[in-house]
């Protein structure tokens, strides 16, 4: 099965078991001093024993003064982080895969802050438009300095028997800075022609070869489009035909491989992107890539199925297939494809959870986290499911997310998990969630959990919601209360229970079908938004109103602009600092939170996204029948996806 996938690979000198790829992603799980964790040890290890066959590493720090990336991260810096990068290699090995630790330096993308409060590092003194930091020109002493620290990186990186290195020139970086015409204004012999800008990348890879020897894998990672223009700017940047210029001096300079992605920090959705964005959107780059050289090309595309990746290497467009994200997701995507068990893989849905977790990680003191594999960061301290069970029986009532989750756990723990579902299917709020435009993902989450409580033989009682009696028949050892929550609805506002009043649940439910109507939609959260996208999609004529002083009040904002570009082209008009404050039929008033005058309006229907509350109905009559009772997801506190999936996995496994 997948024969071109599981077929061995070469980069350089070195052979690899198949052409899968962990690309490198942030993850904050390093030392505080830079040297690599016992958690990275098993982060990284388990996606090796889990089949993949070259295991990148996160983006480490070349330069220990001014240029960090965050708090948590691999340093290379030093012969000091050489017995840790050692013991990482060791623990790859033992899978037989292949590791490549990939060095950088964040140049205008850097912050300030963890950098000794210096200007950051960079070609010009362009100041990136996504973190705003102070910025300062490189001088020629500073660039022949910060060659070197490349060049020593890789050194350090042979000696610990890291297999090869990869030089990240993509995403902003600092390399990439020196690259593109977009953030490198300068004059001198760095500057200007493709010749000059491609000069400090040059030297590093020359002194590599010369300190590292031929033989040793240098891979180069280029952002070979920045799409700028996919946020509206008119500056030119890098794009597809320079690119192939550069892959091909890159070939001839010696290079081993090239790891093809695009975009910089001001096109972030084109590098890490949203869940609007279809597995294979980008395939054309590294395919162009490929046509012009004749070294192996790594390439990333929001891959997630074997099918696709397969077809891909068998087509000629890459010779290798990329992704972080899934096997975040699911660290044995490798083995489970291999053995032909891929509906058993969980696939990662593009909620960028991880993104927004790393960004805040040296705020929020937590490490990079994924919305749907509870163990991913944490392979470290849950790594024992302790198969202690011994057949009891647990009650989980509700088969969302969280319950399902945890009839996982529990299955693999030995117990005997039995769901009581109120409705005919599976999924809970996620049967909300996938239905806007562009939200198709959400039901690879739901297939991935039915086919887990399916090879369980999890016990499932549809269209049922528990008496006590019906409990207590069970003689449960304990009861997982996963019941959701509910919507809203504010009954001290005149004429919120109108027949024109519908809330984002009746819309996306399929209860209330809308089209060709004039619509208000109260609440800008995700759901809001994603509630607006659906009816405008459906010939609505939609307004969204936010008593906020800003549309998407907390919102991530890469998903924040992705759904704003959908949106907007449908011709939904928003109204933030508006509070609703009356509805009589199809007139509706809000407060203009701004002036504190009253707005009138006239809508055939107003749709209500207000959040939700917790569903409490029957707990603590449940509590006071049984001696371990355990609340979960939104029933315990409303959130999203991560804390209905921590919630149920935490609780199962620590039972």
């Amino acid at each position: 099965m997948f024969e071109y996938l599981f077929s061995k690979g070469k980069i350089g000198t070195m052979e690899t078991k198949n052409r899968i790829v962990f690309t490198p992603m942030g993850n904050a799980l390093a030392n505080t001093d830079g040297t690599v964790s016992q958690k990275d040890i098993y982060f990284y290890g388990a996606r090796a024993k889990g089949g993949v066959g070259v295991v990148f590493t996160e983006c480490a720090i070349v330069d220990g003064e001014r240029g960090k990336g965050n708090g948590k991260q691999i340093c290379v810096y030093d012969d000091k982080f050489i017995p840790g990068l050692k013991a990482l290699a060791d623990e790859i090995h033992k899978y037989d895969s292949k590791i490549v630790v990939q060095i950088y330096h964040p140049g205008r993308q850097g912050i300030s802050l963890i950098n000794g409060n210096l200007p950051m590092l960079a070609p010009s003194e362009v100041e990136c438009n996504v973190v705003h930091q102070p910025t300062e020109a490189m001088t020629i002493k500073q660039i022949e300095d910060m060659v070197d620290k490349f060049v020593n990186a890789a050194v350090r990186l042979k000696k610990a028997g890291i297999d090869g290195v990869e030089v990240h020139a993509a995403h902003g970086y600092l390399v990439n800075q020196f690259l593109s015409p977009y953030t490198n204004k300068r004059t001198d012999k760095y500057g200007g022609s493709l010749e000059n800008r491609m000069r400090f990348l040059e030297e590093i890879i020359i002194g590599i070869r010369e300190k590292c020897g031929k033989d040793y894998p240098l891979i180069v990672r280029l952002s070979v489009d920045e799409f700028l223009g996919y946020v509206g700017l008119s500056e030119e940047g890098l794009h597809v035909e320079e690119s192939v210029k550069i892959a091909k001096r890159l070939e001839e300079l010696g290079v081993d491989a090239l790891d093809i992605s695009c975009g910089i920090y001001e096109t972030m959705n084109v590098s890490w992107e949203p869940s609007s964005f279809e597995q294979g959107w980008k395939i054309y780059l590294p395919e162009t890539i490929k046509k012009a050289v004749n070294i192996p090309v790594i390439g990333v595309a929001v891959i997630r199925d074997p099918e696709y990746a397969d077809k891909m290497i068998r087509e000629g467009k890459i010779d290798f297939a990329g992704s972080a994200r899934q096997h975040f997701a699911d660290p044995d995507w490798s083995n489970k494809a291999k053995e032909g068990r891929v509906n058993e893989i969980r696939k990662c849905i593009s909620c960028l959870h991880c993104m927004e977790t790393l960004m805040k990680a040296d705020s929020s003191g937590m490490s990079c986290q994924c919305s749907i594999n509870i163990q991913g960061g944490n392979e470290y301290e849950y790594s024992n499911f302790k198969e202690d069970g011994e057949g009891k029986v647990v009650a989980i009532i509700g088969a969302g997310p969280s319950g399902l989750e945890a009839a996982r756990v529990l299955a693999i723990r030995k117990y005997k998990p039995v769901i009581f579902e109120k409705s005919d299917k599976l999924g809970g709020q996620l049967q909300l969630a996938n239905k806007p435009p562009k939200k198709e993902k959400i039901n690879w989450l739901i297939d991935y959990l039915k086919s887990q409580v399916e090879k369980e033989g999890v016990e499932i009682r549809y269209n049922t919601v528990p008496t006590i009696e019906d409990l207590k028949e069970l003689n449960p050892y304990a009861v997982f209360i996963a019941q959701g929550s509910n919507p809203i609805i504010p009954k001290s506002i005149p004429g919120i229970e109108g027949e024109n009043v519908s809330t984002a649940e009746d819309i996306l439910s399929g209860k209330v079908k809308l089209n060709n109507k004039k619509i208000a939609v109260v609440g800008s959260g995700m759901t809001g938004l994603e509630t607006a996208h659906y009816l405008a999609a459906n010939s609505n004529d939609v307004s969204v109103f936010e008593m906020a002083d800003e549309i998407g009040p907390g919102l991530y904002f890469q998903n924040l602009i992705d759904v704003m570009n959908h949106i907007k082209p449908l011709g939904v008009k928003l109204y933030p600092k508006h509070k609703l404050v009356k509805i009589e039929g199809k007139n509706v008033v809000f407060e203009n939170t701004e002036t504190g005058t009253s707005e009138y309006y006239e809508f055939d229907y107003v749709v209500l996204s207000l959040g939700r509350v917790p569903s409490k109905e029957s707990i603590d009559e449940i509590k006071s029948a049984f001696d371990r009772v355990f609340v979960l997801g939104d029933a315990r506190e409303v959130g999203r996806i991560r804390n209905a999936m921590e919630t149920g996995f935490l609780t199962a496994y620590n039972l």
